[in-house]
C-alpha cells in the first residue's frame, strides 16, 4: 500500500485536510464509533474488492475544522491513467460505500465532500449511500451528479427475534416456515468457508432457471452471472471475513436444495447472496426457513438490522421480502461522468434485451 498523501483542500465549509488513501486504524476507530457501519463499509470489504478485481485504495478521510472526521470508501481501476478510470464505492455489485463517521454529518459538510468528489481527474467518480444517510446527502448533491434510484428492503430487529417472528412476519411467511420444519430439510451452517463449492453448484443452477425466465440465451446469463459473481469472490469474502461470513445449507433428502449467505459487522447483518434448485426448495419453503434462522441468529449477535438487499417494486422477490417485514428504503447511487459512458452503455443494453426479448424477472 502506498504511503497515505496529506492535501489542505479549500471548501465551501472551509479548509479541509484530505488524507488519501485511508489509514487502516483511523477507518476501524471511525466504523466501530458509526452505529450505522455495514460490513460493505469496513477495510475488510475493501480488501475484498482489491484482492478480486482489478481495483486499489483510493479513499479519503477527510477532517473538518470542528473536529469532525468523515472516511469516504473509494476504489480506482490499476495501471489505467487517473483520466481514464473510474473511482467508486462501490463498483459493480460491490454494494453500499458511502460515508463513515463518528458523529452526525450536516448539509454544509456533505456538499463540501462532494465537491471535492467532483474535481477528481477520474472519468467517472460514483457513490451508493446506505439510507441512512439519503436525506442529507441527497440535498448536498452537486448539479453534475446523476441518480441512479435503488432500493434495499430492511427489517427492523428491534425487540429480538421473538417480536420480529411475531409482529413482523405475516401469517405466509409463519407458515412457509412452519412447512419446512415439518419436512425432511436439514440446515447446515458453515462459518469457515468449506460450503463454498456446494453453494455455487446451487448458483449456477439457478443460473439456468434465471435465464429461462427471463428469456436469456443460457450462455450469455452464464457468462453475465458468473462474471459479476465469480466464486473467488465467495471464497476470498468468506477467508477474510472469517465468523462473520455465514453460509446456510439446506438439504431435502440430503440433497442441496437452498443456500444463502450472510455477513456482519456491529448492529448490521446483510443478506449478501442466494441460491436454490427450486424443484427440491420450493415446495418445502425451504428459504423462508433458511431466513428465518439468519434472522434469529443476528438477533442474538445484537444486530439492529437484517439487510434483505435490492429487489424491483413489484417482483415476487420483494413480496418475500415484505412477506418476512423488510421495509424498501432508499439507497441511491450517485454518479458524475466527464464522458456520458454510463448513457452509451445504458443504451447498447437496452438494445440488447430488445434483441433477445428480454423479460424483467
Amino acid at each position: 500500500m502506498n504511503a497515505p498523501a496529506v492535501q489542505l483542500t479549500r471548501t465551501s465549509a472551509g479548509p479541509v485536510r484530505v488524507t488519501t488513501p485511508v489509514p487502516r486504524d483511523t477507518w476501524w476507530a471511525l466504523a466501530g464509533e458509526d452505529p450505522a457501519t455495514n460490513v460493505t463499509q469496513t477495510p475488510a470489504w475493501l480488501d475484498c474488492v482489491c484482492a478480486t478485481g482489478p481495483f486499489q485504495d483510493a479513499g479519503r478521510l477527510y477532517e473538518f475544522e470542528s473536529g469532525g472526521r468523515l472516511v469516504f470508501p473509494l476504489v480506482s481501476r490499476r495501471r489505467r491513467p487517473r483520466f481514464v478510470t473510474t473511482e467508486e464505492s462501490w463498483p459493480g455489485e460491490w454494494g453500499i460505500g458511502g460515508p463513515v463517521c463518528s458523529g452526525s454529518v450536516g448539509p454544509r459538510e456533505a456538499r463540501a465532500i462532494f465537491e471535492d468528489l467532483a474535481r477528481l481527474p477520474a472519468l467517472r467518480v460514483g457513490v451508493r449511500l446506505r439510507p441512512e444517510d439519503s436525506q442529507v446527502w441527497t440535498r448536498a448533491v452537486p448539479a453534475c451528479f446523476r441518480e441512479d434510484l435503488h432500493t434495499v428492503h430492511v427489517l427492523d430487529l428491534e425487540g429480538g427475534f421473538g417480536t420480529v417472528w411475531e409482529r413482523r412476519f405475516n401469517q405466509s411467511a409463519r407458515r412457509g416456515v412452519r412447512r419446512a420444519e415439518r419436512s425432511d430439510v436439514d440446515v447446515e451452517v458453515d462459518r469457515a468457508g468449506r460450503l463454498v463449492p456446494e453453494f455455487y453448484q446451487l448458483f449456477e443452477q439457478s443460473i439456468v432457471r434465471w435465464a429461462a425466465r427471463q428469456h436469456e440465451p443460457l450462455a450469455l446469463a452464464r457468462w453475465r452471472r458468473k462474471r459479476a459473481f465469480p466464486m473467488e469472490r465467495l471464497e476470498t469474502v468468506a477467508e477474510r471475513l472469517g465468523q462473520s461470513c455465514t453460509i446456510w445449507m439446506a438439504r431435502c433428502a440430503g440433497e442441496p436444495a437452498a443456500a444463502i449467505v450472510v455477513v456482519r459487522h456491529g448492529r448490521h447483518a446483510k443478506f449478501w447472496h442466494g441460491a436454490m434448485n427450486r424443484d427440491l426448495a420450493h415446495p418445502v419453503r425451504a428459504n423462508n426457513l433458511l431466513h428465518r434462522l439468519a434472522i434469529e441468529d443476528a438477533c442474538a449477535a445484537g444486530c439492529r438490522w437484517y439487510d434483505l438487499g435490492g429487489s424491483r417494486q413489484g417482483a415476487s422477490l420483494a413480496a418475500f421480502k415484505e412477506a418476512l417485514g423488510a421495509e424498501p428504503l432508499r439507497s441511491p447511487r450517485y454518479y458524475r461522468e466527464r464522458l456520458p459512458v454510463s448513457v452509451v452503455d445504458r443504451s447498447l443494453r437496452t438494445a440488447l434485451k430488445r434483441v433477445i426479448r428480454f423479460q424483467e424477472g
